[in-house]
């Protein structure tokens, strides 16, 4: 069996959950072989112990800590690159996504520490099925051009996901059937702890980041894609994507900045993923397999101070990338053009630099995965990277 996949999950804390996963693989037939598990944590964490127990469940990987990224950087000449992942951060996902890139793996996911599969779904079997699926699908649409992946049961539960806008709320929701034929990511959804960021958490009368209201398996009623045009929140904690979309699906320099932006790594770069499939007519399935998601109690207030700084851009990032890339022909020309209209426009928003800086990282991610792949990116792509240097 072919080693396709490769599992990427950010951890400082409950590792181990990793052991269910690929007890749910082996219920469900399948084969741990195509895994290759990429742990990206922190110096302070027990490395030792990472290695020993993917070594217990017999699956093959690589554990990251902070001075073993420096370590990869500098052993591939790309030093200068090292900045692209934030320390301390959910956004070092990123580092998994360049180490994908390098190893030519056909498939990626992504999976948070405080989630568990559900035993009734096969986790990795439904995602590989959603990612191979042809035909008719639920297709939504909102007069705010947003779709809540929530919009189920929100008449029951009330709840708007993490990055959601706050002036997209009240939408009028449209369903319609229609055909998708490229589907690029398979995001799952999750029961128990929502995923809400702060302010609404707070509204739920929640001071441990927990949410009052919480989500269970009779909230969710089958798979969906987003219209063309439509934007939507994409969660890193359950998904599966094509080694396609990686130009596209840089997660942003969250936390580690000067405006102290941060918890819309995930969220940014999925509205950069929507705009490159809408372009380039793929698709984005949304719903199962479902995860378990026990947040671990924090204080509500520390996320708020986390996201503060970034929630009015939140509202406008969509407008601007909206805007670019149309004629594009491939991931890494649509985020191109993403990244020049970040990096050099002018907004009059709270913080709006960080917009510029991100924009810079972006056109450095294009560069750095031109120089972990020659050849790999489009002449006019890497054309474009050269120009921007």
């Amino acid at each position: 069996m072919v080693t396709d996949v490769c599992l990427i999950v950010p951890t400082i804390r409950e590792y181990e959950c990793l052991r269910s996963y690929f007890e749910n693989a082996r219920t469900h037939g399948f084969d741990l072989d195509r895994l290759h598990v990429v742990l990206v944590t922190e110096d302070f964490c027990d490395t030792d112990e990472m290695r020993a127990m993917l070594n217990d469940e017999g699956v093959e990987g690589r554990v990251f800590d902070g001075s073993a990224r420096e370590d990869w950087f500098a052993e591939r000449g790309l030093d200068q690159y090292a900045h692209l992942i934030p320390e301390a951060s959910h956004a070092q996902t990123s580092f998994g996504l360049l180490y994908m890139w390098e190893k030519d793996f056909e498939y990626g996911f992504f999976i948070d520490d405080d989630t568990l599969p559900h035993s009734d779904f096969d986790f990795f079997g439904t995602h590989f099925d959603n990612l191979a699926y042809e035909g008719e699908i639920e297709s939504v649409s909102s007069d705010e051009r947003w779709v809540n992946v929530l919009y189920q049961n929100v008449d029951d539960h009330g709840l708007y996901p993490r990055g959601y806008p706050y002036s997209a709320m009240d939408e009028e929701i449209e369903t319609e059937t229609a055909t998708v034929d490229d589907v690029v990511a398979s995001q799952g959804l999750w029961t128990n702890v929502p995923d809400l960021d702060a302010v609404r958490i707070l509204m739920d009368g929640d001071l441990q980041g927990q949410a009052q209201t919480r989500t269970t398996a009779d909230d969710y009623d089958g798979n969906f894609v987003a219209a063309d045009g439509q934007y939507l929140t994409v969660c890193s904690m359950n998904l599966a994507f094509r080694r396609e979309v990686i130009p596209a699906f840089y997660q942003l320099p969250m936390d580690d900045n000067r405006w102290d932006v941060g918890r819309f790594d995930d969220i940014w770069s999925g509205l950069f993923l929507k705009r490159a499939c809408d372009v380039l007519d793929k698709q984005i399935v949304n719903g199962y397999p479902l995860c378990e998601h026990n947040k671990a109690p924090r204080s509500t207030f520390g996320d708020l101070n986390n996201e503060v700084p970034g929630l009015e851009l939140n509202e406008h990032v969509w407008e601007i990338i909206d805007e670019v890339g149309a004629d594009a022909d491939s991931y890494a020309g649509v985020f191109a053009a993403m990244a020049d209209a970040m990096a050099t426009g002018e907004f009059d928003y709270e913080n709006a630099e960080f917009i510029n800086f991100c924009g810079e990282y972006m056109q450095d991610w294009l560069a750095c995965l031109d120089e972990l792949q020659p050849g790999t990116l489009s002449t006019e792509d890497r054309a474009s990277v050269t120009a921007d240097d």
